[in-house]
């Protein structure tokens, strides 16, 4: 056990008081903590969006600060984890076009939606200034 003697204890006795805090088992814990976060975070995300993607064996990683706009089976569209209409999409990209120039949109649609609402969405965000975006995969 770590600790700091302190003196002034009477002839004979073996007196110590301990004046720092051992933090390796904070530090283990919060460790522990950390993993089961990062391990559980995923699975969360993807059983929220419940988007079935279309599989390719050409794709690549994207950035991970990224606009993501999700297209789900029945055509409801969420941007950044939130509903949103097709009306509201224009406005959202400018003003993220705004606080930043080189910002890049992932579209994620599901393999069953319609190929029109995909092109009405990169139609959208051309409009709005976006230049850069892709198409969310899964690979083979």
């Amino acid at each position: 056990m770590a600790g700091k003697v302190h003196g002034g204890a009477p002839e004979g006795e073996d007196l110590f008081t301990i004046s720092e805090i051992n933090v390796t088992p904070f530090v283990d814990v919060v460790l522990v903590l950390l993993v089961i976060f990062m391990v559980t975070a995923p699975m969360l995300v993807r059983e929220q969006m419940n988007v079935n993607l279309p599989k390719a064996q050409s794709g690549e990683k994207s950035a991970s600060q990224a606009l993501t706009i999700v297209i789900s089976k029945d055509g409801a569209i969420t941007y950044m984890d939130k509903p949103i209409s097709l009306d509201q999409i224009e406005g959202v990209i400018k003003s993220a076009v705004e606080k930043d120039p080189g910002a890049q949109a992932i579209i994620s649609a599901d393999q069953d939606t319609h190929h029109g609402d995909v092109v009405k969405i990169m139609d959208i965000i051309r409009k709005a200034g976006l230049t850069k975006f892709a198409i969310q995969i899964e690979q083979k």
